[in-house]
């Protein structure tokens, strides 16, 4: 008789955090049931029972992604000088392009993935996306406020303004990983933006 029970020592986060690793190496259309139960390693009726069906995964894989993130962006916008550390966030999606070619390794950003695959026909994938965007502009907006106070970065524009080029920077550098472009390329656009933001002498 198959078993249909949750796994003796199951944990829920570790099983979400597989489930995130196996949508953000193949996405969300090219992923299936059979792959989500082989990476998370719980059988199908214990998959349906922990987390609903593939969609609902889908959705709380993506916002455990967009919890990570966030986390280490505000330690990165709260460290002085804020420029090298803003550098650090926008290099990582570059660095997944050394690893395009390999399907079952992280591609892009998963958000960005979100909106190529599911937005805006999908109206929960939609505020999902929305909101994490704009928490992004509202969190790096502040800290380039204050790095303009400090006379760290240049006050030609509006932090929004600023928070808002960072934002389609990153997810462009994360689309043009998924394609394999050259991560010394996506390095060179981030640090012609760094550049760009310092005052000038």
């Amino acid at each position: 008789m198959a078993r249909t029970g949750r796994p003796r020592g199951f944990d829920p986060a570790d099983a979400l955090k597989s489930a995130r690793d196996v949508f953000w190496a193949s996405g969300y259309g090219s992923t299936s049931i059979q792959a989500l139960v082989d990476g998370v390693g719980l059988e199908r009726g214990s998959l349906y029972a922990a987390f609903g069906d593939k969609r609902q995964l889908y959705f709380e894989a993506v916002k455990l992604y967009w919890s990570e993130y966030e986390a280490s962006l505000r330690l990165a916008l709260a460290r002085i000088p804020l420029l090298p550390a803003l550098r650090e966030v926008l290099i990582m999606p570059a660095q997944l392009g050394a690893v395009a070619s390999d399907p079952h390794a992280p591609h892009g950003c998963m958000m960005g993935n979100t909106v190529a695959e599911l937005v805006p026909q999908d109206f929960d994938a939609t505020a999902l996306v929305a909101e994490s965007f704009s928490q992004f502009t509202r969190l790096t907006a502040e800290a380039l406020r204050q790095a303009q106070d400090r006379g760290e970065v240049t006050a030609a524009s509006s932090p929004q303004a600023q928070a808002q080029l960072l934002l389609v920077l990153a997810e462009g550098t994360a689309l043009l990983a998924r394609s394999g472009t050259d991560p010394k390329l996506a390095s060179a656009a981030v640090d012609a933006a760094i550049a760009g933001l310092r005052p000038a002498k």
